[in-house]
C-alpha cells in the first residue's frame, strides 16, 4: 500500500515522497504515516482495509470542508486499495497543547483554554448548520445514535469493564435500568450531527487554532452527547468551573443557530454523560483488561473522578437502582483508583460558614473531610470599623496577623491535613472538602479558608476550589485575596 500512497504523492504535488515515516494511530487500527516532499510538501497517508469507515472520514472531511469547518482537505484517495491522502494539521493535539502548558498546576494555560473555547462553538455549528444536509448514508457502523447504538456501549461497559473489574451487578435488574436509561435519552432532540469521539486528541491545534479530525464514527444524534465528550475526557482532567464555562459558552453558540431549552439542556446533559463515561470506562477494560495494553487503565482513575462529580452533581437523571449501586462500587473501590501509577488530581472543597446557619451541605457527594472551629480566635467582627469588610479585606487581615492565635490556629490546621492529603494522593481518592466555621462565617472562618487555600494552590496534584457560604451576605463590591497567609 504504501506504493499507492506514494502514487498519491506523486498525482498530488507533482513529485515523488522522499520519504514516509510512520505516525502512531494510538487506538485506531488504521496504518498513518506522513510523507514528505524535498521542497518541503507534506501530506498525511492512511492505510485501512475498512472501506466503509474510510468513506465516512472522505465524505464527511468534503463536506465539513465545503461548510467552512477547520478539517483536513481530502488531498487524494483510491478507497479500492484502503488509501487516502489528506492535509497535513501537524503533530499538535489540544490534549498536548494542554499538557505542556501545564505542568503539575491544575490551572488551565491562556492558549489552551482559548482554543477550548474556539472548539465548542465550531462544534455548535458542525452539528446544527453542517449537519444539514450531510448524507448520513455514509455514516460507520451506523447511521443514528439510536437504542442499537446506545445499547452497545452500555454492554460495552458491562461485559469489559464490569466483569473485567469484578465488579459485582445484578444482571437482569441492570438490564432493566439499560431500558429505562435507553427511553430517558431517546426522548432528546436527535437531528443533528454526533461526532461521537470528540476529544482533545481529535483536536489539532495550528497556529493557535483548532482543527478538527477523527469524526469518521460519526452519525445522526442528540446535541449533549459531544459536549459532554470534551469536557469529560478522562486524562484532560479539566477543572469543574472551566467545564462550566465551556458549557455556558457553547449553550450560547448552540442557542444562535436552533432553539435551546436550557433546562432541558442540562437534565439530557447528565444522562449524555453517563452514558460517555460507561462508553469510556467499556473502552479502558476493553484495551486494558482484555486486551493487555496496560496505559489504557491509566484513565480509569479519572473516569471514576468523573462519575463521583457526576453522581454528586444531581445524580442520576433517572431513576437506576442495579447501575447506581454498581457505580457506587466502583467509587468505593480503592482497588480500581490505584489501578494506574498516575493520580488524578485532588480537588480540595475549602469553605467558611456560620454556626448561626449549620453547617455546610455535601455537595461532592463524598461524605467526608475536616470541619475546623475558628470562633476561638481574636474576633475581628467586634471592632466596629469591621462590620462592612470581610476576611478577604487588607484591614482584617492586618488586625487578625497581628494576633498569634490565628497562624498557630492554621500551622495546627496543616500539621493535620498533612497525612490526609499524603494518603488521599496516594490512593488516587479525588476529593477532600476542609470547612471552616464562625459566628457569622465573615471574617474568621473567610481569612482561614483564603489562607489555607493559598497554601494548598502551590502544591502538584492538587486542584483547590473555595466556597464561601455567606458571600451572598456581603457587601455588593470586589473581594481581594490575602496576599501574606501563614
Amino acid at each position: 500500500m504504501h506504493a499507492r500512497l506514494a502514487d498519491l504523492f506523486t498525482q498530488r504535488f507533482g513529485t515523488p515522497p522522499s520519504d514516509v515515516v510512520p505516525l502512531p494511530a494510538h487506538g485506531s487500527d488504521r496504518k498513518l504515516f506522513r510523507l514528505r516532499a524535498r521542497d518541503g510538501r507534506t501530506a498525511i497517508g492512511v492505510e485501512h482495509t475498512d472501506r466503509e469507515e474510510n468513506a465516512a472520514f472522505v465524505g464527511f472531511s468534503r463536506h465539513f470542508r465545503t461548510a467552512g469547518l477547520p478539517v483536513p482537505e481530502i488531498y487524494a484517495e483510491d478507497l479500492s486499495a484502503g488509501v487516502y491522502l489528506e492535509e497535513d494539521l501537524g503533530d499538535t493535539t489540544l490534549f498536548d497543547l494542554l499538557q505542556k502548558g501545564r505542568g503539575s498546576a491544575p490551572e488551565i494555560p491562556a492558549l489552551a483554554a482559548a482554543v477550548y473555547g474556539q472548539a465548542v462553538q465550531l462544534l455548535a455549528r458542525m452539528q446544527i448548520e453542517a449537519g444539514q444536509g450531510l448524507d448520513y448514508r455514509l455514516c460507520y457502523p451506523h447511521s443514528a445514535f439510536d437504542r442499537r447504538s446506545m445499547s452497545w456501549d452500555l454492554n460495552y461497559f458491562k461485559y469489559y469493564f464490569l466483569k473485567l473489574a469484578h465488579v459485582p451487578f445484578h444482571e437482569q435488574r441492570l438490564e432493566n435500568d439499560f431500558d429505562v436509561l435507553c427511553h430517558f435519552l431517546l426522548q432528546a432532540p436527535a437531528g443533528f450531527f454526533l461526532y461521537r469521539d470528540f476529544q482533545s486528541r481529535n483536536i489539532m491545534v495550528r497556529d493557535g487554532q483548532p482543527w478538527f479530525i477523527d469524526y469518521q464514527g460519526g452519525r445522526r444524534g442528540a446535541l449533549p452527547y459531544d459536549l459532554a465528550s470534551l469536557l469529560l475526557d478522562a486524562k484532560a482532567d479539566l477543572p469543574f468551573a472551566f467545564r462550566d464555562q465551556l458549557k455556558a459558552r457553547y449553550l450560547d453558540a448552540a442557542a444562535a443557530l436552533t432553539p435551546i431549552d436550557r433546562d432541558r439542556f442540562e437534565e439530557f446533559y447528565r444522562g449524555f454523560s453517563l452514558i460517555r463515561i460507561l462508553q469510556a470506562m467499556g473502552a479502558y477494560g476493553y484495551r486494558g483488561f482484555y486486551e493487555r495494553k496496560t496505559h489504557f487503565l491509566q484513565s480509569v482513575p479519572y473516569a471514576i473522578r468523573n462519575l463521583e462529580r457526576l453522581l454528586a452533581d444531581g445524580g442520576l437523571p433517572v431513576a437506576l437502582p442495579a447501575l447506581g449501586e454498581a457505580l457506587q462500587r466502583i467509587v468505593a473501590s480503592t482497588r480500581l483508583r490505584e489501578i494506574a501509577p498516575a493520580a488524578p488530581r485532588l480537588s480540595v472543597r475549602i469553605e467558611s460558614f456560620s454556626y448561626h446557619r449549620g453547617y455546610p451541605s455535601d455537595t461532592t457527594g463524598h461524605g467526608g473531610g475536616f470541619v475546623f472551629d475558628c470562633r476561638a480566635l481574636p474576633n475581628p467582627g467586634r471592632e466596629p470599623g469591621f462590620l462592612d469588610l470581610t476576611g478577604c479585606d487588607p484591614a482584617v487581615i492586618a488586625w487578625l496577623e497581628q494576633h498569634d492565635e490565628p497562624g498557630q490556629f492554621l500551622a495546627q490546621v496543616r500539621a493535620l491535613l498533612e497525612p490526609t492529603l499524603e494518603t488521599y494522593q496516594r490512593r488516587h481518592f479525588t476529593h477532600l472538602t476542609v470547612a471552616f466555621g464562625c459566628t457569622g462565617g465573615q471574617h474568621r472562618s473567610v481569612y482561614c479558608a483564603e489562607a489555607l487555600a493559598g497554601a494548598l494552590r502551590t502544591r502538584p496534584g492538587v486542584a483547590v476550589e473555595i466556597h464561601h457560604g455567606e458571600a451572598g451576605r456581603w457587601p455588593a463590591r470586589a473581594v481581594p485575596t490575602p496576599s501574606s497567609l501563614p
